[in-house]
């Protein structure tokens, strides 16, 4: 066969990875953005949703489209509500520090972990997903000077991983528009660009810190409300989709939504590609390199603006 099918499920494989990244790198950026807060735990609250989506799953029965329905509201809804709370009652009281809300946050993700260990246990536990139709791919080619079509054998996917692709992109387009045609997401933009102009006009700061904490947290979760039916649940997945946030952000920069989402499709699409045909470690170690390549040639990253 070909090199291109193979390029193309690889492609349709590193899209689902950029949807699932793009959502909780987004949420990682917003309360960077507007708190400048670096949220350690922000991988905790993506295994957290994960979590509870199998607990929901597993306590709706029937049929599995029934039970991820539910799991996604209720996931990213408790998550978000956990995160406020935690904004309130920890970050709030280190007046939102950048040195000691990273040990705070470091501190909440080991509870978060310890705790999700104690009560849910170490296995890793599958969650059927809603709906799976494998859909073969066709393929385009010129043959005798004519475009042919044809299906690969073996060459598939499935109609959930679709939906995933989808579901983010429509998720990440509601988010541009709370922050650009709300008022909630011009409470924010005023937040985000002087903190005591917007206390000067009223507009309560530390509430609004903790509903983007909360938004951000119920991104994450989202995500991998998302993502579990192709993975699984487990207490300690959230290290690896953490450090990709972390290096989709620094290279789409600081704050920046529009250049998160791109670095996401970058590195997913990367990432995808790159493990199908050589290896999963090769691909997280070329995205480090890329993320070394741009502190030094760009710091403020590709879509950031470097500060005065």
């Amino acid at each position: 066969m070909d090199l291109g099918p193979y390029l193309l499920l690889a492609s349709l494989e590193g899209a689902v990875m950029a949807s699932v990244l793009a959502l909780t790198a987004v949420g990682l950026s917003l309360v960077f953005g507007v708190m400048r807060v670096v949220n350690i735990a922000h991988g905790e609250f993506y295994m957290l949703g994960a979590v509870i989506a199998w607990y929901v799953a597993h306590w709706m029965g029937g049929h599995p489209a029934l039970g991820f329905a539910v799991a996604l509201v209720v996931a990213p809804l408790l998550v978000g509500l956990l995160a406020a709370a935690a904004d309130m009652t920890i970050l709030k009281r280190v007046e939102y520090d950048p040195e000691r809300t990273i040990v705070a946050t470091i501190g909440l993700l080991y509870i978060i972990q310890q705790l999700t260990l104690m009560g849910y246990g170490p296995e890793a536990r599958p969650v059927e997903p809603p709906f799976n139709t494998r859909l073969a791919i066709p393929w385009l080619e010129f043959k005798d000077g004519a475009l042919a079509m044809y299906w690969p054998w073996g060459l598939s996917t499935t109609s959930y991983k679709l939906a995933v692709i989808g579901a983010a992109a429509a998720v990440l387009a509601g988010v541009w528009l709370m922050m650009t045609r709300t008022r909630i997401g011009l409470v924010m933009r005023a937040t985000q660009a002087d903190r005591e102009m917007a206390l000067a006009f009223g507009i309560p700061v530390e509430r609004v810190y903790a509903i983007v904490f909360g938004i951000g947290a119920g991104l994450a979760a989202l995500a991998a409300v998302l993502i579990v039916p192709i993975q699984q649940a487990h207490y300690l997945m959230g290290a690896e989709p953490l450090l990709l946030a972390f290096i989709v952000v620094i290279i789409g920069g600081l704050g920046s939504l529009p250049g998160t989402v791109v670095a996401a499709i970058l590195i997913g699409l990367s990432d995808g590609i790159i493990s199908v045909f050589f290896s999963p470690t090769l691909a997280k170690i070329l995205a480090t390199l890329l993320v070394g390549l741009v502190l030094v040639f760009r710091p403020q990253g590709l879509f950031g603006t470097r500060s005065a």
